[in-house]
């Protein structure tokens, strides 16, 4: 749960909810094989979407970062790096959202082929 904090509460709540979001559609796909296909490309677009607004996430944060240093001479290297990590976790839980809606699209394909 920090990491959700720190990564920027405006970014990785949603993110939170994309995830889980995409989750339950791979689970209504496994209930309901006849509506996988509408449900394959939800998935691809919800995939997409959440990469996409991890990496605004982490554009938003660099221009923090780098308007931090802007205003102060000299800036400790340790600080720099734990603000460069943060504006990662936005990006690193996009993608994760992206696998879990491609590992979904992947089993309904599995599923399709042993049927």
């Amino acid at each position: 749960m920090n990491l959700l904090r720190e990564g920027g509460t405006q970014f990785m709540y949603p993110l939170l909810g994309l995830l889980v979001f995409s989750i339950v559609l791979i689970a209504i796909g496994f209930l309901k094989p006849q509506k996988r296909k509408k449900i394959s490309s939800q998935l691809a677009s919800l995939g997409l979407f959440a990469l996409v607004f991890g990496f605004l996430g982490q554009t938003l944060g660099l221009i923090n970062v780098f308007d931090g240093i802007q205003n102060f001479d000299n800036i400790a290297p340790q600080v720099m790096a734990g603000g460069l990590k943060i504006t990662f976790l936005t990006t690193g839980f996009g993608a994760l959202v992206f696998l879990v809606s491609r590992f979904g699209i992947l089993l309904y394909s599995f599923m399709k082929d042993v049927n």
